[in-house]
């Protein structure tokens, strides 16, 4: 584990690892890697707009539980890119298979249930 935050801060100690990959993949690596980014960076920005110009709810601190929820799920967006990143960077140089992930899939069920979320309060608030 702590090998693998030092590899995040340290790509370089990663290429004495195996062989050097082809650079289309370590830069299909990284462009994924960045669409990540822009998630996780979306994602905050969703957050602070939401603490910032979303009007009081009807349920109390349901837009301060939003905002919170969106930060949060952009923080821990962008840990796992880079996570991801480093993981699949060095699966690539030992020739192993790349490393599955149910991130995308936990992300669209929290964000599809974020949503859910969001029409009921809509709903409640135009019902009052």
């Amino acid at each position: 584990m702590i090998g693998d935050v030092r590899q995040w801060f340290a790509p370089e100690t990663g290429e004495r690892v195996g062989e050097p990959p082809d650079y289309r993949y370590s830069l299909a690596n990284e462009r994924t890697f960045l669409a990540w980014i822009r998630t996780a960076l979306a994602l905050i920005a969703g957050g602070l707009a939401c603490a910032q110009f979303l009007p009081p709810l009807p349920i109390a601190h349901l837009r301060e539980g939003i905002a919170i929820a969106l930060l949060v799920l952009g923080g821990l967006v962008a840990l796992r890119a880079v996570d991801h990143w480093a993981r699949t960077e060095r699966a690539m140089r030992l020739k192993q298979d790349l490393p599955a992930s149910r991130f995308p899939a936990i992300l669209a069920l929290v964000v599809a249930l974020g949503a859910v979320l969001l029409v009921v309060a809509v709903v409640i608030q135009a019902a009052t």
